[in-house]
């Protein structure tokens, strides 16, 4: 896990919703590799596709200057978090593999991902109270 200095994140790398989220990418992957070959092309190539969704969205609304940006590319984030959550769903009844573990951090990235959500807009309606 990175260290994460003192002050505002100055790359998405240091944010922890990204790390979180980034390990969960990686337990997909190490998890997918178990599933039926059949699935190459179906749940494997859409989880893993959803998952690398969470943090790469999370990086390019980082470098997105205005908040409304910010807070669409973290929406988009936590709509492929939601697609995953199906999937492990999904995972979990067709018997592929015991889901509990890679469903907890995916709760733990939801989280995360809504308390920055929410972090970035309640400091964008604090900036717009005090602008009146």
């Amino acid at each position: 896990m990175r260290t994460i200095p003192a002050g505002p994140a100055r790359s998405f790398e240091q944010l922890i919703v990204w790390q979180k989220a980034h390990q969960f990418v990686l337990a997909v992957y190490r998890t997918t590799e178990g599933f039926p070959k059949q699935e190459i092309y179906g749940l494997t190539s859409q989880l893993r596709r959803a998952a690398i969704s969470i943090p790469a969205n999370i990086a390019e609304g980082f470098k997105k200057r205005g908040r409304p940006d910010k807070v669409r590319f973290l929406n988009i984030a936590q709509g492929s978090l939601e697609e995953c959550r199906y999937y492990l769903i999904l995972a979990k009844d067709l018997n592929y593999t015991d889901t509990a573990q890679l469903y907890q951090q995916l709760v733990e990235v939801s989280k995360l991902l809504e308390s920055y959500s929410a972090k970035i807009l309640t400091f964008a309606s604090g900036l717009l109270t005090s602008l009146k």
